[in-house]
């Protein structure tokens, strides 16, 4: 297998990773501040990589030589996860997944700037595609919401962390320096979980650990374990091996996962008008995969 197709895997499962992160937040989000929630998994996250990294490749000093890149990284990572469960508050899980899909535009001219990374037509035409299906799913597939762009508080402020998401992705690849991508997620999970600890301090103190509903606790374990650890570490892989903007077009996967992740955890499925926009971002996948050849 190429290192191009192993980069196309980790990002497919990526993609499903995430999806369960939209799925349980939405119902964790109201009884959680963001900053806590988000502090307590990328410490169990950082404890988890560390034992990882040691146990497989190793840390050695000059893994850490530069630590401000790691600081630049966690920032981003941060603000990513700190936007997108507070916007989970007021927003529909399907709805959020659809602004998620914006990031491979968002990525495509970041990498750009920061790399210089040209997109082929087939792959403007297909980025063009996604962030059509995207905004008819966020306007929920009516015309007259859309016209007057009458975007929800939720995704509206989730948009912006997608945009430090969409930064995050060429940066691993501007910054590193020969780091693997175990090692070098621990570096960038550890700065962020000694920012959000910082910061979510005066949440961390407040809440009432002992009265959270269970949900809250299944949601931090799978968000630590497979949204966090896993997911960053195969975003990385793949960040190494492809494009930004095709490391991205997984993302337009998101909502066809969230809608599986939805049913399967007893939801109806959404208005069929919807479910076009979600088969436009499934197109566009196909249509940058279809380029890698």
């Amino acid at each position: 297998m190429s290192e191009a197709m192993r980069g196309h895997l980790a990002m497919l499962a990526f993609s499903g990773l995430i999806a369960g992160s939209f799925a349980l937040g939405s119902l964790a989000a109201p009884h959680i501040a963001p900053a806590a929630l988000n502090a307590m998994r990328f410490v169990m996250a950082a404890v988890m990589m560390g034992i990882w990294a040691l146990a497989t490749t190793g840390i050695t000093r000059t893994d850490f030589a530069a630590p401000w890149r790691y600081g630049i990284l966690g920032v981003l990572m941060s603000l990513y996860f700190v936007l997108m469960f507070e916007g989970l508050k007021t927003a529909p899980p399907v709805s959020m997944a659809a602004v998620f899909t914006l990031s491979p535009i968002l990525s495509g001219i970041a990498g750009y700037i920061l790399l210089r990374q040209i997109a082929t037509r087939r792959m403007a035409l297909a980025l063009a595609v996604g962030a059509a299906g995207a905004l008819w799913v966020i306007f929920r597939a009516d015309i007259a919401a859309l016209l007057e762009f009458q975007i929800g508080r939720g995704e509206a402020i989730y948009f912006w962390g997608c945009v430090a998401h969409a930064v995050y992705t060429p940066l691993v690849r501007m910054l590193n320096r020969g780091q693997s991508p175990v090692v070098f997620s621990f570096g960038a999970i550890t700065a962020a979980a000694i920012i959000l600890t910082v910061l979510g301090a005066p949440d961390l103190l407040r809440m009432d650990w002992g009265a959270m509903p269970v949900i809250v606790w299944i949601t931090l374990a799978y968000v630590t374990i497979f949204a966090t650890a896993l997911s960053i570490v195969m975003l990385q892989y793949a960040s190494l091996r492809l494009p930004s903007a095709k490391v991205m077009a997984y993302t337009y996967l998101t909502p066809s996962w969230v809608i599986c992740w939805q049913i399967a955890l007893g939801h109806p499925l959404p208005p069929a008008l919807v479910l076009i926009g979600v088969a436009l971002t499934i197109v566009a996948l196909g249509l940058l995969l279809k380029n890698e050849g």
